[in-house]
């Protein structure tokens, strides 16, 4: 392979030719963990069938089973626990109009999981004809959904869970009741739903300045960074709006 763009030195292109192997290489990995989660044993049955809030068909609130939650021929379920309410401990500023904006700033919703989430409103419409995808949220569902309509969401399926456990069962939720921001997938056969896999890099150790980024390989926003001179900002967090 011989590529070179305009104006380039020798030096940057044996450079970039040393990094492009190294690109091939992670490539190669990103591809080799994919057929080793694919490779997973059967995991746990889902100990129950959760009830959430949603939506129904006539727009008024209902009870929605998880067994529901997957359509007719796609045996996938992605749900994504959102964090609304934020972290105990996270004081970035909150919505400045509507609703939401009324609520104590700890009830309200957390930052960089609404920036996750304004990603994947754009991606569920392409998901959906392979996977099913919710959203979770142990925040009620008028509260959740008023969130929904002033962010502009247009996709994503918005779930209450706080008539369940499922939050504290798939480790969404600490056992002081704080939220956390856990990606989980569950799989259905003919007889039985089971857990299939758990964002569970959010708990492992990490290197020196990094965040966990259980859910990084989904985040389009941190990924553009890496591919900047400058990296990842370290002084900078995702916020609900910029000035």
């Amino acid at each position: 392979m011989s590529t070179a763009f305009p104006g380039e030195s020798a030096d940057y292109r044996a450079a970039r030719d040393r990094l492009l192997e190294q690109e091939i290489e992670l490539r190669r990995a990103t591809e080799a963990v994919a057929a080793a989660r694919r490779e997973l044993p059967p995991g746990g049955a889902v100990p129950e069938d959760y009830v959430f809030q949603g939506v129904g068909d006539d727009g008024t609130p209902t009870d929605v089973r998880l067994t529901e939650l997957f359509a007719p021929g796609r045996d996938s379920l992605v749900i994504y626990s959102f964090m609304f309410p934020r972290d105990p401990g996270d004081d970035r500023p909150g919505p400045e109009a509507g609703q939401t904006a009324l609520l104590p700033l700890a009830d309200g919703p957390c930052p960089s999981c609404v920036a996750l989430l304004d990603q994947l409103d754009g991606a569920a419409e392409h998901v959906a004809p392979l996977v099913n995808f919710a959203v979770v949220a142990r925040a009620p569902l008028t509260r959740l959904l008023n969130f929904g309509e002033e962010r502009g969401w247009r996709r994503l399926r918005l779930l209450s869970s706080a008539g369940n456990t499922y939050n504290p069962d798939y480790l969404a939720e600490t056992a002081d009741g704080a939220q956390r921001p856990m990606l989980n997938v569950f799989q259905r056969d003919a007889t039985t739903i089971r857990h299939f896999w758990g964002s569970e890099l959010f708990y492992a150790p990490t290197e020196p300045g990094q965040d966990p980024r259980h859910v990084g390989t989904l985040e389009p926003v941190w990924n553009i960074f890496d591919l900047t001179r400058e990296g990842r900002p370290t002084e900078w967090d995702e916020q609900l709006r910029y000035s």
